[in-house]
């Protein structure tokens, strides 16, 4: 995941409505506030669908000015769905909006709750930026368009090989005791078994990097086919045998509504003995308190967290004192000198 961008907070319809967006890049300014305007109120309920919503400034403008709107916003990218969750809440309109995180390029399979109401919107909208494809060409190299995926990748493949060593539980012997650890027993980079939850961009990107390691991969995806996955060298599989199985099992799922609380304390309570877990997809797709609970029963485990819910956790939260967690600050995602990255994409694209 990468890093939240700096916001800054702006008033529309003056000052009725407050949104934060990102401080750089696409910014939300008359154009979506004209749009809204283009909503007739013709005095009943309405049900407003705002594609591409961004931190949904469509949608919300519309909602403020007409009382009995419903309105469902749908934006691809996490951040800014979670700017308008966000949005959303600040402004107190959570009874008559909702945000989904999805792409409307994807089958609607692949978003339920989107696909029950097709149908049922009285008026669409979408103001997304936008790119004609016959204006141009998709870059050859598909690295290019998983730029901003390839540090989460790179991190989660890191702590992958470390939990496999048991390098944290090494690391924390030494420093709680001041003496050198012993030798844990561990099961190693040879043989042993890596669970991926969610075969998304991010999720195919780390199979992809431990195809080159002598170990077996087992995935739970109830989207991927059965061709990927072989790509893959990935055997599929229940959620549940997932952490059944594994030495270390990596979350990438996205935070959807359905995907909301899907990783329970039962199904860490299943993992093997000195297994790992780690999360670099969203705190909120694991049932936090749950987690929390079963590392404090089962020391042997460990956690590794880039994310949570809250983020940061609440002042006082056991994630920051117990042994057994390994707590980052949403690190894995394009920070830094990674962003260069991204720049040197768009230069090289626009020479070519």
């Amino acid at each position: 995941m990468t890093q939240a961008p700096e916001t800054t907070t702006d008033a529309f319809l003056g000052g009725a409505l407050m949104l934060r967006q990102p401080a750089r890049g696409y910014r939300a300014g008359i154009d979506p506030v004209l749009l809204a305007a283009t909503c007739p109120d013709d005095g009943r309920a309405t049900t407003i669908l705002d594609c591409g919503a961004g931190v949904g400034t469509v949608g919300l403008c519309i909602a403020a000015r007409l009382a009995d709107a419903r309105v469902t916003l749908v934006e691809r990218e996490p951040l800014l769905a979670d700017l308008a969750r966000a949005n959303i809440a600040a402004n107190a309109q959570q009874h008559r909006a909702e945000i989904i995180c999805a792409d409307l390029a994807a089958p609607l399979s692949r978003t339920p709750e989107l696909a029950a109401r097709a149908g049922t919107f009285d008026h669409v909208f979408a103001n997304p930026p936008f790119h004609i494809d016959a204006s141009g060409t998709r870059s050859a190299d598909p690295v290019k368009d998983a730029a901003n995926a390839m540090p989460v990748a790179e991190f989660t493949l890191a702590q992958i090989l470390l939990a496999l060593k048991k390098t944290w539980q090494h690391v924390l012997i030494s420093k709680q005791t001041h003496a050198y650890a012993p030798r844990l027993p561990m099961a190693g980079a040879y043989g042993s078994t890596v669970g991926i939850i969610s075969l998304g961009m991010i999720g195919r990107m780390v199979c992809q990097h431990l195809q080159h390691f002598d170990l077996q991969m087992i995935a739970y995806d109830p989207f991927a086919k059965q061709a990927d996955a072989d790509t893959l060298g990935v055997e599929l599989c229940l959620l549940a045998e997932v952490f059944q199985r594994a030495d270390v099992v990596s979350l990438h799922t996205p935070w959807l509504k359905e995907t909301e609380n899907m990783i329970t304390g039962e199904h860490l309570a299943s993992m093997k003995a000195g297994a790992t877990f780690i999360n670099t997809a969203r705190g909120a797709i694991v049932r936090e308190q749950e987690m929390i609970q079963v590392l404090q029963q089962r020391p042997d485990l460990v956690a590794v967290l880039d994310v949570t819910y809250p983020e940061p956790p609440v002042v006082g939260s056991p994630l920051y004192t117990l042994p057994n967690v390994i707590l980052t600050p949403h690190i894995a995602g394009s920070l830094d000198r990674e962003c260069q990255r991204m720049g040197h994409i768009v230069v090289e694209e626009l020479q070519r």
